[in-house]
């Protein structure tokens, strides 16, 4: 079969928009897709340059491709399943710094670029005082941006029209306000001209975004069934789940220069949204999404589950999710509730998507901090807006303990037991020695003090009324009848 390339797919040439740091599978099948959707509808007429941003591995399989690429989402949409093949044709080229440093750089100098858009993961937006500005490779993503954005200033002799937006996506917090401050501590570390930081400071944007999109890359396992399908092969063909959610938060409004909103529009379950505040939406994907996983997965690995779509298919362990999310968790959010319930149902078609394995040990790495950050908050605001305690938040803590007792050490882990199975409990060390030493404690005194560790919750949870009494009730019934007679019992 022949390869994938240009003359097959035809691409209109489209000048320069986006430059884009990060060649992975998340941002080709996430940004790449919405700019190669807005072109084809007439709303945006831009190409985008992929920057490698370290130096392990090539670029070779693309620049054999002409940069061409299959994307194929796979999942579930509205309970139905949904299967979406598109070509890739938004992306022009491909160009590594440390293989060709002028050609990189000389991307800044291009007039029509505008957007620029990062995935370094997230410890690429650092700053490190080490790193000398005459250094032109080895640096940090943002050192590399600031030169990047002088020479655009240079080349351009600091014209306002020529400032760029910044849209990064790595998984920190506010991560365009950190990113922007990064890029601030270098002009000062290299002493850059004031005029250069004041055009930084007027006339670049930097966005902090939120991003959601389970991507599965190169499909490994059938990729020589989906090339036959395609009836060409593809070295860059990239999979990934329907959903997908972008918010953007803004200080100034680029929604016309970056229309991807309406790109996406009739697309069920994907959407961005543009906003002034994205807090409201992290709180609702944290406590909805991460937070059933969370409030679940440890209960349904000890029920005898492996992975979260099979755990959709337990009647029990789904009338659980369910229940948390529906009657737990959305009554506490901000935002309105029909807006959270179709969130809701799309985490519901994702959790069955039949292509991805998601596995339950996996996501229960260091549950006892997930478990604050995710579920906590939902628990606690329950409890002060209704006066009574959420059943089956409640619970979840008690399949915690369960799922962590163990006092036999692992290499960096604790050892559990699942019937004849052991798995292994990965969590900081002092949350490995806690329950090591407090695990076969009398279940009143365990419970006790695990609520009242303060390190652990940043508060002392035996003063939440009722809740060392009921999580005690919980964990005897456990250790009395095992996990699937007790969901049984109270739940089913």
């Amino acid at each position: 079969m022949q390869l994938l390339n240009k003359e097959m797919t035809h691409p209109i040439d489209r000048p320069v928009r986006v430059c884009q740091f990060g060649e992975g599978n998340f941002l080709r099948a996430f940004v790449d897709y919405m700019v190669d959707i807005a072109n084809e509808k007439g709303l945006f007429d831009g190409s985008i340059v992929l920057i490698k941003p370290i130096e392990y591995g090539t670029t070779e399989r693309f620049h054999k491709q002409d940069c061409q690429y299959t994307l194929q989402l796979r999942g579930r949409v509205k309970g139905e399943p949904y299967v979406e093949t598109r070509q890739i044709t938004s992306v022009k080229d491909i160009v590594s710094p440390f293989e060709d440093y002028e050609k990189y750089i000389n991307v800044a100098k291009i007039p029509t670029l505008r957007f620029v858009v990062s995935n370094t993961t997230e410890a690429g937006i650092v700053f490190n005082e080490n790193d000398k500005f005459e250094e032109k490779k080895n640096i940090s993503y943002p050192g590399k941006l600031t030169q990047f954005l002088l020479t655009r200033y240079t080349e351009f002799n600091g014209a306002h029209d020529k400032g760029l937006v910044m849209l990064p996506v790595e998984l920190i917090d506010d991560n365009g306000i950190n990113l922007k401050k990064c890029v601030m501590e270098y002009i000062a570390l290299w002493q850059l001209d004031d005029s250069f930081k004041q055009w930084v400071e007027d006339d670049c944007i930097f966005t902090s975004t939120l991003v959601d999109r389970i991507v599965t890359g190169y499909p490994r396992a059938d990729a020589e069934k989906i090339w036959n399908d395609l009836g060409y092969e593809d070295d860059c063909l990239d999979t990934a789940e329907p959903f997908a959610l972008w918010v953007i938060e803004s200080a100034k409004d680029i929604s016309k220069e970056w229309p991807m909103d309406k790109a996406l529009e009739g697309k069920e379950g994907m959407s961005v949204i543009f906003t002034d505040n994205q807090k409201p939406y992290k709180q609702r994907k944290v406590r909805i999404l991460n937070g059933a996983h969370t409030s679940f997965v440890l209960a349904s690995y000890l029920k005898g589950n492996d992975f979260v779509n099979q755990s959709m298919k337990d009647p029990i362990i789904n009338q659980f999710m369910e229940k948390t999310i529906h009657e737990e968790v959305i009554p506490t959010l901000s935002l309105p509730r029909e807006d959270c319930e179709a969130f809701a149902t799309a985490v519901t078609d994702r959790f069955n998507n039949p292509f991805i394995q998601h596995s339950l040990l996996a996501i229960s790495l260091n549950s006892v901090s997930k478990w604050r950050a995710r579920c906590m908050p939902s628990l606690l605001g329950y409890v002060e807006k209704f006066n009574k305690l959420p059943e089956h938040l409640t619970f979840s803590i008690a399949a915690l303990m369960v799922f962590y007792s163990s006092t036999e050490m692992g290499e960096g882990c604790l050892k559990g037991t699942r019937g004849t199975d052991t798995y292994e409990i990965k969590d900081d060390q002092a949350v490995l020695d806690f329950f090591k030493e407090n695990s076969p404690k009398p279940t009143a005194e365990f419970v006790h003090n695990y609520l009242s560790n303060t390190d652990f919750h940043g508060q002392d949870l035996t003063k939440v009324p009722g809740l060392e009494a009921k999580v005690t009730e919980y964990l005897d019934a456990i250790r009395t009848s095992g996990m699937e007679k007790t969901l049984e019992k109270y739940f089913g």
